[in-house]
């Protein structure tokens, strides 16, 4: 099964992706993590990569897509993946292949998650750094929510929720999937 998980920093979406990933036995695809492996190249796109992310900018769309095409054509396509972090928005959503089984939606309110990430403590979670990141996450990522609604893959989950809540749901609806069976 080929699995997104979509929801805004804080939501919780990278903690239930990673637990269904090891569950299923199959890879997690973190796209954050992708460009930082591949920053760590020391070629032209690698430089290009980390100075751009240095500068807490978003990497360019054809960039991100070259990179999780390269790492997609590189796994087993019979086991899937669990992939956090991507698409982004409809330039990414348009590039992405037709075979998601599902997308899961952790929804939480903007409150709770600038409140989770105030709690870890990261120095670059400024009160104007998250609000300029949940401004983009409601303007760029979330119009795609329709997309994978019109697919009728969409499966919106309440992110406010103890983990094991969370993670025992996303289990049952995968379990339900007939790709699953």
């Amino acid at each position: 099964m080929n699995i997104i998980f979509l929801g805004a920093q804080g939501s919780g979406k990278s903690t239930q992706a990673k637990m269904l990933a090891e569950k299923l036995g199959i890879p997690y695809l973190e796209m954050g993590q992708l460009l930082r492996d591949r920053a760590a190249q020391n070629d032209q796109v690698g430089r290009q990569i980390k100075e751009t992310l240095d500068a807490g900018h978003l990497i360019e769309d054809a960039t991100t897509i070259s990179i999780l095409r390269q790492k997609l054509m590189s796994l087993n396509p019979v086991t899937g993946y669990v992939l956090d972090g991507f698409p982004r928005n409809f330039a990414q959503y348009n590039a992405l292949d037709n075979d998601i089984d599902l997308v899961f939606y952790i929804m939480v309110l903007d409150e709770e998650a600038t409140r989770r990430l105030f709690l870890r403590g990261r120095s670059d979670d400024t009160k104007d750094a998250l609000k300029k990141r949940l401004e983009i996450y409601h303007r760029e990522t979330e119009p795609l929510l329709s997309k994978f609604r019109q697919r009728e893959i969409l499966r919106e989950v309440d992110g406010e929720r103890p983990i094991e809540a969370i993670h025992k749901d996303i289990l049952q609806i995968v379990k339900s999937n007939k790709k699953y069976q």
